[in-house]
């Protein structure tokens, strides 16, 4: 992760790709918070993924929690596919104690997978570019009564115009939704 928040590649050149491959790592400056996505054994039958959750706290930035699991295989996607990440309550719960789980921010983040004509994703006002591997991490805060709540998700192609949004409760994209109202 130091090398996601230095701006540097996130895969380390002497890491082999074949044991450990950092699929993307996300950093919300304004937040304080970071992503990263990390598979174990990629293209294997034992593959296993890790997603890591940070804060920036006590002027450091310090693992909070995240999520693992067997990992999911790379689908072919039109515009947008949203998945399934992590979510954790931040450590500025410390700062307060007695009514800290209610005042607390919650970080979450969400895989995505993108299509070959998306160029740029904005993550409610974040712009992040889809990098070459068209999967990528996203990382933000919400309140904690809102927890796992995601903001809204927009694709943007090479032209900057939108080729499809998610709604924070949408379970399909935009572009998604039109198909199939086309195909039925």
């Amino acid at each position: 992760m130091k090398r996601a928040l230095a701006g540097k590649e996130a895969q380390p050149w002497w890491v082999p790709r074949r044991v450990l491959n950092v699929v993307s790592a996300d950093v919300d400056d304004a937040a304080g918070v970071g992503a990263i996505w990390i598979l174990w054994r990629p293209r294997s039958s034992r593959m296993h993924e890790h997603i890591a959750l940070l804060e920036w706290f006590g002027e450091q930035w310090r693992y909070v929690g995240g999520g693992s699991g067997s990992g999911d295989d790379p689908v072919d996607v039109d515009v947008l596919d949203v998945r399934n990440g992590a979510g954790v309550l931040s450590l500025t719960r410390t700062l307060d104690p007695p009514c800290s789980i209610t005042t607390a921010p919650f970080i979450s983040c969400a895989k995505l997978r993108l299509g070959r004509d998306v160029s740029h994703v904005l993550i409610g006002a974040r712009r992040i570019e889809v990098p070459e591997q068209r999967s990528l991490i996203a990382v933000w805060t919400s309140p904690s009564i809102s927890r796992g709540l995601r903001p809204m998700i927009v694709a943007l192609g090479r032209d900057g115009a939108e080729r499809s949004r998610m709604g924070p409760q949408d379970s399909l994209d935009t572009h998604t939704w039109a198909r199939s109202r086309e195909e039925s």
